[in-house]
């Protein structure tokens, strides 16, 4: 019925009438209404009464009024559908003044997330990193055991072209596992090289590549099978409900798996062939050199 004003504030003043008028249209019509002219003139004269439907709760949130708007996303990402509805709002409708588009739910915790795990992901990387150097003591085996994290990462791209998924939360997750993974095959696969080297005593050559190859089939074999067991699974029936992180997760590790287990035992060897030096010093004290 009007407003009150408090500074750069405006207040609207709401008028409730008694359970007996407001549920009578024509009770509501006879409200007297004082004129600036001091007359009294019926509501019903200058007003259309009527009764309809509107809204019996209105939320509210920080003090302002909100509205709303749920969607199911399928097919793809949460956060592309998020990015395309932010354009399109932005180039196509002119929101009135203080009033703002927010996403929340899903959206607003899958990206919040995805910037934890890059975080935490990439502090944990520093730190493999740095045990990994100290451990092979050069750049030249470092080199070696980082490039299978490629022959995993190809089998994991690979994997989710054909299972119709896209890089979601759980595609993340499962590159993270899967680098794991495949860097512990590697450093098996080049420990043990170093191993028959500098204990075994034997001259670092394509002969001896071959035996420590054929020496951790059967580990590196093991490693990746009984992990893809575990996780067939979740990846069978991925698109299940309640499987939107698992089954993106499952899919990238069996698929990643595949590519470095075979690219581990047959182009990581040609690879230290190539560009490993191993042998021992002239004391007879074994050690492994980096050149």
């Amino acid at each position: 019925m009007g407003q009150i004003y408090e500074r750069s504030a405006a207040f609207n003043v709401m008028v409730r009438l008694d359970d007996a008028s407001r549920n009578d249209v024509a009770s509501v019509g006879f409200l007297p209404l004082h004129t600036v002219h001091g007359n009294y003139v019926p509501l019903r004269a200058v007003a259309d009464i009527y009764e309809t439907n509107g809204r019996y709760q209105v939320s509210h949130l920080g003090a302002q009024r909100t509205q709303t708007v749920t969607a199911n996303v399928t097919g793809r990402s949460a956060q592309s559908f998020v990015q395309d509805a932010r354009t399109a709002i932005a180039k196509n409708i002119k929101l009135p003044l203080g009033t703002y588009v927010q996403f929340t739910s899903a959206a607003e915790a899958e990206s919040q997330s995805r910037k934890e795990l890059f975080i935490n992901s990439g502090l944990a990387a520093i730190a493999v990193m740095i045990l990994l150097s100290i451990i092979t003591q050069g750049w030249r085996n470092l080199a070696l055991i980082l490039v299978n994290l490629p022959f995993a990462f190809v089998g994991g791209i690979l994997a989710i072209i054909v299972s119709g998924t896209t890089l979601t939360l759980g595609a993340t997750v499962g590159f993270v596992t899967l680098f794991g993974i495949t860097l512990r095959n590697s450093v098996m696969m080049i420990s043990h090289f170093e191993t028959l080297v500098e204990r075994e005593h034997l001259t670092w050559g394509v002969t001896t590549a071959l035996r420590g190859a054929r020496d951790r089939v059967v580990p590196v074999l093991m490693t990746s099978l009984v992990t893809a067991l575990g996780l067939a699974p979740l990846a069978v029936d991925m698109n299940a409900p309640g499987r939107e992180i698992e089954g993106p997760m499952a899919a990238v590790i069996l698929g990643g798996l595949m590519t470095s287990m075979i690219l581990n035992l047959f182009v990581l060897p040609i690879l230290a062939v190539k560009f490993g030096s191993f042998s021992e010093n002239e004391t007879g004290v074994p050690e492994t050199l980096f050149k």
